[in-house]
């Protein structure tokens, strides 16, 4: 699913199941009342991704900037079946997707991929520190979040929690394709660690077929305190984390079929005196470290209007992720070891329309040329090496009639890993043919069913050079999903919209590596994992909203892909947990909302992790004239009642109550 097909799918109409019956109740009111102007159907924050099968959560520019977050893994943890290990800090936080990515150990392990405007991000095993997704929310104006395999097939193999995908703001979103130039200044301040951000983006456009923005963005971040008034992770010292952003897009040919577009991206951070260990779980020692991101991207693209078959994009992506440390007490082989990862692509694509007999066809296929360099980091638990990949891949999104939706996806991968230089030349082929289909049938009347079954392959990573058996086995996973969606208007009353759309997946994981032998496993070599999500949204004409979403999972671990000899419960299963947001939009002006994300106790195997219930309260004010018009203020308190919890996965408490104000304005 690309991202045009994705803004193309996002429905008027929004809409909540949990509480239905509250608002056709409570907000049953005149719809004329406080009303301060026409409105011709209601919306939520976020719309409810109805139209596939694909589990698919789409968060936009608007609710980026609405909750006021310091690092895309806060954004994130709102979508259902994410959790976060830790989240103040992008270097010491991870995402986890369904029960999968990032532990106490591993930032992340290879299972959730990440992209940034199409280029894959590295660290399959990343030790002792978080997810290197070191970047700041200012400069994106969307971020999708792909839960599960079915729909990962267009970018990546392995991924058995998700993809998220993230997408750079243009010029465009300032200067609406009016001509001239256009500037907006953000600051943002939070009292939780005396936070401080400025965000200052220039966009131009000469004329219809040039556009150019540059972002500039900086981050101050103290030491925060929980619900207790306790320092969280005080050792880490306060954040100071620039970031940058350059874009730019040429549009020529006949009727503009074509255009070339460049960005580039890059965020930067330093750490004195710290823990080695980022998630506070084992005493190494204490390090400087430098970390380093930097993306850039290179894309045509060839579209003419009268050729339906022919919508072809190249690009060349580079990304190169380092991570410096330097032990405070002398030399020391594991606190000494640096990170880098250089990641380059070549990918070519194309998007054909056309049909054959009653089916039309939307058949996406492309090709990719892989390299990734991993610096050896002179220690055991970061080999270096090179992975050279060559990678198919074919989506056919088939519709037949106004009911039936059937995409087949499949994807084959060859990868050859070499050693680095310095430890020998030795060198590991594997390959693999993933796929998996998915159908929908709608039933016209706003009322549709789906279901998808897919199987993928985790290739060996570079990580794996020093295991004789590791780095010849794939790590293998079966997924099943089934579900019903509904979205229509006017359902209670005049003007009002509902979506929802709830899914059910299981998936069974074997041929594991990443988990044998680790503390705490007792070499896992098979998961099986079942849950539920859900989202939905529920709006109405007088400005009304509700949006929800909840998911409940459980999950067993096998040794030796038995089915016969559980572990036990699968370390990594994560609470069951509701998010709930009521809210009133007054025109185009104003907006206010209150949201409560509730997670029940994990007690499971001996493992206990409190429930708990957290408040936040967002306001949103757009002066419509006036001397400040052109301009946004922004006010939210986090954690309203300053409650001291932990949510599961994390090695740390959440942040106590936070008061953020943001104020942008555009010139």
């Amino acid at each position: 699913m690309t991202f045009r097909t994705t803004r193309a799918r996002l429905c008027a109409s929004t809409a909540a199941l949990i509480t239905v019956g509250v608002a056709s109740g409570a907000f049953a009111q005149d719809s004329t009342q406080d009303y301060l102007g026409e409105i011709v159907l209601g919306e939520g924050k976020r719309a409810v991704q109805t139209d596939t099968a694909i589990p698919v959560t789409v968060v936009d520019q608007d609710e980026i900037e609405d909750r006021q977050a310091g690092t895309i893994a806060e954004l994130i943890d709102t979508v259902p079946g994410v959790t976060l290990v830790n989240g103040t800090t992008a270097a010491g936080s991870g995402i986890n997707i369904r029960g999968y990515g990032a532990n106490s150990t591993y930032g992340t392990d290879g299972k959730v991929l990440v992209q940034i405007d199409g280029a894959t991000k590295g660290s399959e095993e990343l030790y002792r520190i978080g997810s290197q997704l070191y970047t700041d929310p200012f400069l994106y104006r969307e971020i999708e979040v792909l839960r599960g395999t079915v729909g990962s097939f267009e970018y990546g193999s392995g991924v058995f929690g998700g993809v998220v995908r993230l997408e750079t703001i243009d010029a465009s979103d300032l200067t609406r394709g009016e001509l001239g130039f256009v500037g907006r200044q953000t600051l943002d301040f939070s009292t939780n660690g005396n936070g401080l951000a400025s965000s200052t983006t220039l966009a131009w456009q000469p004329d219809e077929q040039f556009e150019v923005l540059f972002n500039y963005t900086r981050r101050q971040l103290g030491v925060r305190t929980d619900g207790d008034g306790n320092q969280i992770n005080p050792d880490a010292g306060d954040i100071d984390d620039p970031s940058g952003l350059l874009k730019a897009r040429y549009t020529f040919g006949a009727g503009n079929d074509q255009f070339v577009e460049f960005s580039y991206t890059k965020t930067q951070q330093e750490q004195f005196d710290v823990p080695y260990d980022q998630f506070g779980t084992t005493p190494f020692g204490n390090v400087d470290r430098y970390i380093e991101n930097e993306v850039a991207t290179l894309r045509y693209n060839y579209n003419p209007g009268d050729v339906a078959w022919l919508n072809v994009t190249a690009e060349l992506l580079y990304s190169d992720e380092l991570v410096e440390s330097e032990a405070i007490n002398g030399p020391n082989a594991l606190l000494d070891a640096d990170n880098r990862y250089r990641t380059t692509t070549f990918r070519v694509k194309n998007e054909a329309l056309f049909s054959t007999g009653a089916i039309d066809h939307e058949l996406r296929t492309g090709i990719e040329f892989i390299q990734r360099e991993r610096s050896d980091a002179t220690a055991g638990s970061a080999p270096g090496g090179t992975k050279d990949a060559l990678a198919f891949y074919a989506v056919d999104e088939m519709q037949i009639g106004d009911r039936w939706t059937i995409t087949p996806a499949l994807r084959y991968e060859n990868q050859t890993i070499t050693q680095d230089p310095l430890n020998g030349n030795a060198e590991y082929d594997k390959d693999a043919l993933m796929g998996g289909v998915s159908a929908r049938y709608a039933f016209g009347n706003g009322w549709a069913v789906f279901g998808s079954a897919s199987y993928t392959e985790n290739l060996p990573i570079i990580d794996d050079l020093d295991d004789a058996v590791f780095i010849g086995q794939s790590e293998k996973g079966r997924s099943y999903e089934i579900g019903v969606a509904y979205d229509s208007v006017d359902v209670f009353r005049s003007g009002d919209s509902l979506a929802f759309k709830v899914n059910y997946y299981n998936d069974h994981l074997t041929d594991l590596t990443t988990y044998v032998g680790r503390p705490g496993t007792e070499t896992v070599t098979a998961v099986d994992r079942e849950g539920i999500e859900l989202e939905a949204a529920y709006a109405m004409e007088n400005g009304y909203y509700i949006d929800a979403n909840a998911h409940i999972s459980k999950g067993t671990a096998y040794r030796e892909n038995s089915l016969t000899a559980p572990v036990g419960d699968w370390y990594q299963n994560p609470q069951d947990n509701l998010r709930l947001t009521l809210g009133r939009k007054f025109s185009d002006e104003l907006d206010l909302s209150w949201e409560v994300e509730a997670a029940k106790r994990y007690d499971e195997g001996g493992t206990v992790s409190p429930g708990f219930g957290v408040h936040n309260l967002r306001a949103t004010y757009v002066p419509q004239n006036g001397v400040l018009e052109g301009s946004t203020i922004r006010f939210g308190v986090e954690n309203l009642f300053d409650k001291t919890y932990q949510p599961r996965l994390s090695t740390r408490n959440a942040t106590g109550r936070t008061f953020k104000v943001t104020l942008s304005t555009t010139f």
